[in-house]
């Protein structure tokens, strides 16, 4: 869940495969070379106690009790802020049993040896995931994640503060030409691929572009914006935007929603995808080689593809659903929300490995 910035780590540490079998169970191959993996039987439960690592409030509570009382299991959630809380946390042995890291965190745990390759023939309920969210550049097989909810960055507009008219262009975040009209200016996320990477696609490049001049480009153009940027912010920006405080949000769309219903006047707000491009973002269910519950996990995820409890999820968090089978049951206000994704130009962030340090550099330049 997108609520403290898309942080990508400065160093990863060396690859340690931390393997840890199955409790009170030998369903688990840690033994053979290669990736590691389980085996389950569906809704297979290895431990009565399921160690969910989660973003916070980003699941209906009331789903742990309709599992405890369909499997006997408790879940027991707790919480982070970042995908590199997340891996830092697993890489010391933390022995949690499910885990939800985003797109690009997905592609690292994998290459350091971190998630067990799934047991599908246990996810009996994997036929009602879209068919797009089954294969991503991070997982191109989904061989180690299944989508878990997706979201897009884009721009909440106060429409009273900056008029119906207008162009949904980065253009309301970075021409001075128009922010100086707003009241209170405007707010970008702190967080050097979200910022850089919406500039860089308002230059005309990928947000993923490893190009250093067009880096110095989007740096040039930020610097620029700075004046009429009120604020570098990944925490308050909906509620901020939701009082009035700025007229422009550079944001996540389920915050975004959420804030805007939370208003007297919801009508007076807009949440866009600018047409030069936006980021797409998936957070996936994985399950890390430190669980001790890696059948029970599987059974949970399962669980939580089925098409009615997937409806249930995404009602309460109001981010997208992956789930195809949920539609039918889902809020029509978040159908709606969503279905501009369908023709939007987006794309989904991409670890660009030993480069990303200069997004970090560069953004910490153009803030200066």
């Amino acid at each position: 869940m997108k609520t403290s910035g898309l942080w990508r780590m400065l160093a990863v540490a060396a690859a340690v495969l931390l393997v840890a079998s199955a409790c009170g169970d030998d369903s688990a191959d840690t033994t053979q070379a290669g990736p590691a993996t389980v085996s389950c039987a569906p809704d297979q439960i290895d431990s009565t106690t399921l160690n969910f690592y989660n973003w916070s409030d980003y699941i209906d509570t009331a789903l742990y009790d309709q599992f405890q009382e369909q499997y006997g299991v408790e879940v027991v959630e707790s919480n982070y802020d970042s995908n590199e809380t997340l891996i830092s946390q697993i890489q010391t042995g933390v022995a949690y049993d499910l885990i939800v890291p985003s797109d690009y965190m997905v592609k690292i745990m994998i290459q350091e040896g971190l998630l067990y390759k799934l047991d599908k023939t246990a996810l009996t309920n994997y036929g009602n995931l879209d068919e797009k969210f089954r294969t991503q550049p991070y997982d191109p097989n989904g061989d180690y994640s299944v989508a878990y909810q997706y979201g897009t960055t884009g721009l909440g507009v106060n429409l009273e503060l900056v008029g119906d008219y207008f162009t949904p262009s980065w253009a309301l975040l970075f021409d001075p030409e128009l922010t100086q009209h707003f009241a209170g200016g405007v707010s970008a996320l702190n967080d050097p691929r979200e910022t850089m990477g919406a500039a860089l696609e308002y230059l005309g490049y990928s947000l993923n572009d490893v190009t250093i001049e067009h880096l110095d480009e989007a740096t040039q153009l930020i610097k620029d914006a700075k004046q009429y940027i009120s604020v570098f912010d990944s925490d308050e920006y909906e509620t901020n935007l939701a009082n009035g405080v700025v007229a422009v949000a550079h944001g996540y769309s389920g915050n975004m929603i959420n804030a805007i219903d939370s208003t007297d006047n919801p009508d007076n707000f807009t949440y866009i995808l600018p047409e030069e491009g936006a980021t797409l973002w998936i957070d996936n269910m994985a399950i890390p080689t430190v669980s001790n519950a890696p059948c029970t996990a599987h059974t949970f995820i399962n669980f939580l593809l089925d098409a009615e409890n997937g409806a249930q999820l995404t009602n309460y968090n109001y981010y997208g659903s992956p789930n195809a089978a949920s539609v039918p049951f889902l809020d029509q206000e978040v159908v709606d929300f969503y279905a501009d994704t369908a023709t939007a130009k987006l794309e989904v962030i991409t670890d660009t490995g030993d480069y990303e340090i200069n997004f970090t550099d560069k953004f910490a330049e153009a803030k200066s």
